[in-house]
């Protein structure tokens, strides 16, 4: 008799046994936090698919992620106490600063650098996407007649004031160490660490620098689910530069700070090309007033302007942070009549100095209560790109937390050139920004006794001083007095 098969089998086919199922109590765990849907595509991945999935989903710490979503979600939407402006007798003005106190706060805050009690604290997460670069936004040279990066202008600053310490302590240059602590990601952090080691550090020992990198969060659709960005992966997001205070605590960095004597943090955003990185009058100043947290600010130039404020929240309440667009319209242009400027006036401009004992309360704070802001953004995910939320913290979360606060006024011509939008944007371009840094290297130059010729308008261009030579214009009569220098030029010793 001859045999029969059924239509489409093969006698000879060899029949795929069924995939493994996932981990049973990885599984479990997910379905504990209404994340199963992690494994939905399982039975379509391949081994070593499946492999990636179960690393990428045990990488996570899900009982802290799940902690986070929830009390986020929960507290969006909420409403806030009432905001108030900070009154303006609050803030250190530099109209009222007296040439003797700026004296005095400077000569402390050199103490405190001779003495080791400082570190520098850089949040340089961020690509340079906006700029037109993939490279970490630190790498930028925003076409200043030197070519250097931002990177560099910050190191050879900081190499700047540790020589102002030390001679004002009648010490050897190289006995006085500020310490930097760089943030990256983990879209930067491969490629700043080779930035730094092809320039040598910028002159400064490798030892002193530290990198680290901040964390990322899972992206969640509006109900707190996980997005996945690949079958076998799931879309997460850098944690936002308020994640600088979980990543010190994971690191051990706040205990290596301490190691280290470190007593006070200066802390600062990488795009900022007229930063004064370990600024001895602002330390000073920090030290004299014995606030926990303190922040440099800038008169908001106009109601529009997109920048946050500083603000009380409730009557009496702690200093914080409203962003621009939180900021409701009436009071962004509401006028002080007794002063004629604006009530919200204060702009954070990410320049703020912190004790390290108000870091430790601070990551151990931010952590309990488990808060971020939601950001809804287009996620790329299976689906390609799909609406869901981003989770971050932002640096000026701190402030809420602090039991003290002091808000010192700078002038943000000489203080803040940010480096945000691609040339050919209406503002903050690096175009801009070397205009400013020109600008005011300029009138150092001109102050000292120097005389600039040029050959374009000399609004549109200008002379660049070296960090190696003056921190903030101190110390340029032997060098420029008399001399004429052709613009745009970078003036050195």
């Amino acid at each position: 008799m001859r045999e029969t098969s059924s239509p489409g089998f093969e006698p000879n086919a060899v029949v795929s046994p069924p995939p493994p199922p996932p981990p049973q109590a990885l599984l479990e765990r997910l379905k504990d936090y209404g994340q199963e849907d992690a494994f939905a595509l399982w039975n379509e991945l391949s081994p070593d698919e499946r492999d990636l999935l179960v690393k990428d989903i045990e990488s996570l710490d899900l009982s802290r992620i799940d902690r986070i979503i929830g009390c986020s979600l929960r507290s969006h939407g909420l409403p806030a106490a009432a905001i108030e402006p900070v009154a303006e007798s609050t803030v250190s003005t530099v109209e009222e600063r007296s040439i003797e106190e700026r004296e005095r706060w400077w000569k402390m805050g050199l103490k405190a650098i001779s003495d080791g009690k400082l570190a520098v604290l850089l949040l340089s997460g961020g690509q340079g996407t906006r700029l037109g670069s993939s490279d970490p936004k630190g790498c930028f040279n925003i076409g200043l007649p030197s070519g250097k990066s931002l990177f560099q202008l910050q190191a050879e600053r900081i190499l700047c004031v540790q020589r102002l310490a030390a001679h004002a302590s009648n010490e050897n240059s190289a006995s006085v160490q500020i310490h930097w602590y760089i943030m990256t990601s983990p879209f930067t952090d491969d490629a700043t660490h080779k930035y730094f080691e092809s320039h040598k550090f910028f002159g400064l020992e490798a030892e002193q620098v530290t990198f680290f990198q901040q964390g990322t969060i899972p992206c969640v659709s509006k109900d707190g689910r996980y997005i996945m960005e690949t079958p076998y992966r799931v879309a997460k997001a850098p944690d936002g530069n308020g994640g600088v205070y979980s990543a010190l605590k994971s690191t051990k960095l706040l205990d290596d700070m301490a190691s280290k004597g470190i007593k006070y943090i200066d802390c600062y955003g990488v795009d900022n090309a007229l930063v004064r990185v370990a600024d001895p009058a602002f330390l000073g100043y920090f030290i004299d007033k014995g606030v926990a947290a303190a922040a440099k600010v800038v008169r908001k130039a106009y109601p529009q302007e997109k920048v946050g404020v500083f603000v009380r929240r409730g009557k009496g309440g702690p200093l914080t942070v409203v962003e621009y667009s939180e900021l409701d319209p009436s009071l962004a242009s509401a006028v002080n009549q007794a002063t004629g400027r604006l009530r919200f006036c204060w702009s954070n401009v990410c320049l703020h100095m912190f004790t390290l004992d108000f870091l430790n309360q601070v990551a151990n704070g931010l952590e309990k209560d488990s808060v971020y802001h939601l950001a809804e953004k287009k996620i790329p995910s299976i689906h390609g790109y799909e609406m869901g939320l981003k989770l971050e913290q932002f640096i000026f979360d701190a402030f809420p937390y602090a039991p003290t606060t002091a808000l010192f006024e700078v002038l943000r011509e000489e203080e803040f050139a940010p480096v945000k939008n691609a040339n050919g944007s209406n503002y903050d371009t690096p175009d801009s920004a070397k205009l400013l840094v020109l600008r005011l290297h300029t009138r150092w130059v001109v102050a000292a006794g120097g005389f600039l010729t040029h050959s374009v308008p000399l609004y549109a261009t200008g002379v660049e001083v070296s960090p190696l030579c003056s921190y903030a214009g101190e110390n340029l009569e032997p060098i420029c007095r008399g001399r004429t220098f052709h613009a745009p030029c970078e003036i050195t010793f």
